[in-house]
């Protein structure tokens, strides 16, 4: 089972606090949708507001075509995966899974062979009799996402599923999740800060910020065409330079007048949009490139940060002539 998401025209208040305005966004059936963006957005309470754990100030949400108003969470074809897993310590795997199915009122037959299942698909196969302590983070992770699956539920909700995992885990748990997505094809809403999660998994990344939607599309558009300058800035590093009547600090650029954004791994000696020669101030190795921040000559105190190739080892001080592959140029507030 599947279903899309209707959200129209979603405010919330708290109080005088704003935390939602207006938000409207449509999610189809079978999308794996991540919203993004710092503490205190709203992708959170967007989130809650789905699964039914607030309702909205004002504007509604449908799921599968059906006004969700006045809806209990527990009636909504929705389930939840919450960071802290929230797994009974006191119950094997297999009862854990199956938890939600009793409630349900399914037989005992049924719930087993529906948890084997769950736990197979999750890469837990014949460990339903263990119990949660016995099993790693991510592997806790697991059982609760096997645990959500398996009340067949049109959507699934992910409330920062992964923020508890170490860099590795996570971003194996990130394949895994992404996986199991296309496998079953039930419609995920997932909440993240982490810009490297959203792309990882992502069909589509929803940019939030200060309760408002500032951009959404596939990660690659939104990470090199962000349409607005927080977009741009909280989905990496980026390098901003003020342009007017085509004069920028670093002298004329055949751009149109705003602010110039560039990509830190945008800029090269091959680059065509030409920024002049550049004095390398300080180097960084980060494995897989190497970070250079560059002073140009034509702009003494200015730095424009420089992702380089692993082998390129450039001493403080060299000068490289530099340019821009790439580049977006977005209005300035």
């Amino acid at each position: 089972m599947t279903a899309g998401v209707s959200i129209r025209s979603v405010t919330q208040r708290y109080g005088s606090a704003l935390a939602l305005d207006h938000v409207d966004l449509e999610i189809a059936a079978g999308e794996f949708v991540v919203l993004l963006g710092p503490s205190g957005c709203g992708k959170t309470t967007l989130l809650n507001i789905i699964g039914g754990f607030a309702e909205p100030s004002s504007g509604s949400v449908l799921i599968g075509g059906r006004d969700m108003r006045g809806v209990a969470a527990k009636d909504r074809p929705t389930t939840t995966v919450f960071q802290d897993y929230a797994l009974f310590p006191h119950m094997t795997l297999a009862e854990n899974v199956g938890f939600g199915l009793r409630m349900r009122g399914v037989g005992r037959e049924a719930r087993e062979a529906t948890a084997d299942a769950m736990l197979s698909l999750v890469g837990l196969a014949g460990r339903g009799g263990r119990r949660p302590h016995e099993l790693s983070g991510g592997q806790r992770q697991r059982v609760a996402l096997a645990r959500a699956l398996a009340v067949e539920p049109d959507v699934l909700l992910l409330d920062e599923p992964l923020g508890a995992l170490d860099l590795k885990l996570r971003r194996a748990m990130q394949d895994e999740l992404k996986a199991i997505q296309r496998r079953v094809g039930t419609t995920f809403v997932h909440v993240t800060h982490d810009q490297e999660e959203a792309m990882a998994i992502a069909d589509r990344i929803v940019v939030m910020n200060g309760g408002r939607i500032e951009d959404q599309g596939p990660p690659r558009e939104v990470y090199l065409r962000p349409k607005s300058l927080f977009s741009a800035g909280f989905m990496g590093e980026v390098n901003r330079i003020s342009v007017k009547g085509g004069v920028s600090r670093l002298g004329m650029l055949p751009v149109p007048d705003g602010c110039l954004c560039i990509r830190p791994e945008a800029i090269s000696e091959r680059g065509l949009l030409r920024l002049g020669p550049c004095r390398v101030v300080e180097t960084t190795f980060f494995g897989t490139h190497l970070r250079a921040m560059v002073e140009p000559v034509a702009a003494p105190g200015f730095t424009l940060k420089v992702h380089l190739p692993q082998g390129a080892a450039p001493a403080v001080g060299a000068v490289l002539d530099l340019g821009a592959e790439d580049h977006v140029v977005l209005q300035e507030a």
